[in-house]
């Protein structure tokens, strides 16, 4: 059940636009710290968390929870 929640809540934005945001809103460090996965501590950019992230489906959790987590602007 809660799988469709966050699918939902998720609609129409993309993996990409998700960790865009949070790089925006955190940085690469605390990002790093606040979810410990290697594509955002060690030489991070958004093409490598992307691909890491869409192979990945427990790392892509972690990071669409945090995302869901922040209020953002429409």
């Amino acid at each position: 059940m809660e799988k469709s929640s966050t699918q939902d809540a998720l609609h129409g934005i993309t993996l990409k636009i998700i960790v865009t945001r949070l790089v925006e809103k955190y940085g690469w460090e605390e990002l790093g710290r606040r979810i410990t996965i290697k594509c955002f501590t060690s030489d991070p950019s958004i093409a490598s968390s992307l691909k890491f992230l869409r192979k990945t489906p427990w790392a892509r959790q972690k990071v669409e929870t945090l995302y869901l987590r922040n209020k953002w602007p429409e």
